[in-house]
């Protein structure tokens, strides 16, 4: 008799440590899988952070507004600046200068003072008139879209920017001065806030560069 209950016991405690081990295999596997699950699902939302197609699309908008005269008459290839709608050599031949804000006594802020001059064909104004520094002189004319893009989301080119400060840049002063120089200049193919829209399509999107 006491034979037997030993049995039963150890059969009992053999069965419940089987049990155990079954439920201990199931929670452990099922954790595996929702966690597998889980980073599958983050991969996918980051993912999706991350569109090349709108990113590019975007992009293309960007482009047609930094290389209207607007923007790209600052961005010129040489050291003296463009102006006009056809973006001519600047008159009087001002030059860059180490700060970009012109040298010896021919300083940008000589001509454009904080408000720009009413009339058409005056100087537009700016508290922060310049062109980009010297060392770093983030040009624009020329510039397909790939390589502008490439250039712009480059740290050593544009500034040293990351990529939430270049976000930010779009409501830099100087950048909306774009569409407030009046003088019945054309202005830029977007509106401020359309350009805004499209430059944060394309960083969030991921930033990519067009194929040309």
């Amino acid at each position: 008799m006491n034979i037997n209950k030993r049995k039963k016991n150890i059969f009992f405690q053999v069965g419940a440590f089987s049990i155990l081990s079954v439920s201990i295999f199931v929670y452990a596997t099922t954790e595996k899988t929702m966690t597998a699950v889980d980073s599958r699902d983050s991969s996918i939302i980051k993912s999706q952070k991350k569109d090349s197609i709108a990113s590019v699309e975007a992009f293309k908008k960007v482009y047609s507004v930094l290389m209207s005269p607007r923007c790209m008459n600052c961005h010129p290839s040489g050291d003296i600046p463009l102006q006009g709608d056809d973006s001519h050599i600047h008159n009087m031949l001002p030059e860059r200068g180490v700060d970009g804000k012109g040298i010896a006594t021919m300083q940008c802020i000589t001509c454009h003072a904080a408000k720009g001059v009413p009339g058409e064909n005056t100087p537009p104004g700016n508290p922060d008139w310049h062109l980009p520094p010297m060392n770093m002189k983030m040009v624009f004319q020329g510039k397909s879209a790939r390589e502008l893009a490439i250039q712009l989301v480059d740290p050593k080119k544009n500034g040293g920017k990351d990529m939430k400060a270049l976000r930010e840049h779009a409501e830099d002063g100087l950048v909306k001065g774009g569409w407030l120089m009046g003088g019945g200049r054309t202005l830029p193919p977007l509106s401020h806030e359309e350009f805004a829209k499209v430059w944060y399509t394309w960083i969030d999107n991921g930033a990519y560069a067009p194929a040309k």
